[in-house]
Formats: structure tokens, C-alpha cells, sequence
């Protein structure tokens, strides 16, 4: 199984690699097309700052790559955004995979603090990548936006409003929370996302 992430300006990628070996595979880190073309399933993590982070990818041709994959990818936060259609981060135009734009969260209580940061429900999941899921389960957050609910929501989170925190559409999977965070719940999302897809 060769278990591609691609390798771009994005904080946190080291933590993605550990959680996948810790399923006992190896992955490589690249931003060869090529050897992402060539992978089994692809993983597009990340933390960071939209507009910069397209501007990278858009500099290398890694936005034409990413479009052309045809095995099963996995974006993970900033790499969900960017596969959506539109951000209100620094009104950035993304890779346009799901057909929703990203929103900031806006404060309705003083109890609503942006970023969302720390744990989170997840519920209403569905598809493969959530296969054993029979019940509401907590996952790790960092964000201070997010994904309206859309005909590709796959799992909703409840912060200041409901919201998308896991979409599907055709080859392309993508969660807002961090699974490489979530403990034995985001490693059963792993597993399934490498073993059941």
C-alpha cells in the first residue's frame, strides 16, 4: 500500500505522518506529481492560511495535481477548505471540489470563541469513512472557519451553528477536525480511510 501526503507549506503534516505509521504503513512525504499520481491513497493535511497556501500550490502546479487524482484523497483542515469552492479567508478562490464556500464563524454569545480549538462532537456521519460509527464521537478542532452544511456533508459539528465538519464527493474525502489529534477515534477514521476506501 503506498500512502502518499503531499508536501506543501502546511504546519502540522509531522503528526499526520506518525498517526499513519502508527497503522504500521509507511508513508512518503512528496510533491512529485508523479509519485502522488502513482499512490494508492492520497492525504492533503495541513494547517495554515488559505490565500498563501493556494498561492504555493497554484505556483507549483500542485492545484492541477491534486484536481487530476483519481485514487482516494483525504483533507484534513486546511486541506478540506481548500478543496472547497471559495474561503472568506482573504477572499481566496480554492480548488473547487466541493461546490460550497468556507465561511468565518461569527460570535453569536461571548461564550463562542474564534478559533474553535480543542474537542468537539462529531454526528450524523455516514460513508465508508465512517464505518463502525453508530453514535456522536469527540474529535480535535482547530478553526476559525468553516463548511455550511451542503449535499456533501458526510459528519456535522455544532459551533455557534451547525456546520460541515466532514464532506464526500466522488474520489474525495475531507475532514475539518484532525484526526491525527482525535485519538482512537481519528485512528479508526485513518484505518477506515486507508483499509475501507
Amino acid at each position: 500500500m503506498k500512502i502518499a501526503i503531499v508536501k506543501y507549506n502546511a504546519g502540522n503534516i509531522r503528526s499526520v505522518i506518525n498517526a499513519v505509521k502508527r497503522l504500521g504503513f509507511e508513508p512518503i512525504l512528496t510533491d512529485d506529481p508523479e509519485e502522488l499520481r502513482s499512490a494508492d491513497k492520497v492525504i492533503f493535511p495541513g494547517q495554515g492560511e488559505a490565500s498563501t497556501t493556494m498561492q504555493y500550490l497554484r505556483e507549483r502546479g500542485l492545484d492541477k495535481v491534486i484536481l487530476s487524482l483519481t485514487q482516494p484523497v483525504l483533507g484534513i483542515c486546511i486541506g478540506m477548505q481548500l478543496l472547497c469552492r471559495h474561503s472568506d479567508e482573504q477572499d481566496t478562490d480554492c480548488l473547487g471540489v466541493f461546490d460550497v464556500d468556507v465561511k468565518r464563524f461569527m460570535p453569536q454569545c461571548h461564550e463562542d470563541k474564534v478559533p474553535q480549538m480543542g474537542w468537539n462532537t462529531i454526528y450524523d456521519t455516514k460513508s465508508d469513512l465512517y464505518n463502525g460509527f453508530d453514535k456522536p464521537e469527540f474529535v480535535y478542532f482547530v478553526h476559525s472557519y468553516y463548511v455550511p452544511l451542503c449535499e456533501s456533508t458526510i459528519a456535522t459539528t455544532d459551533y455557534v451553528q451547525p456546520y460541515s465538519s466532514s464532506l464526500h464527493k466522488g474520489n474525495f474525502y475531507a475532514t475539518q477536525f484532525h484526526p491525527e489529534k482525535s485519538g482512537s477515534v481519528g485512528e479508526r477514521i485513518l484505518k477506515n480511510f486507508i483499509e475501507n476506501i
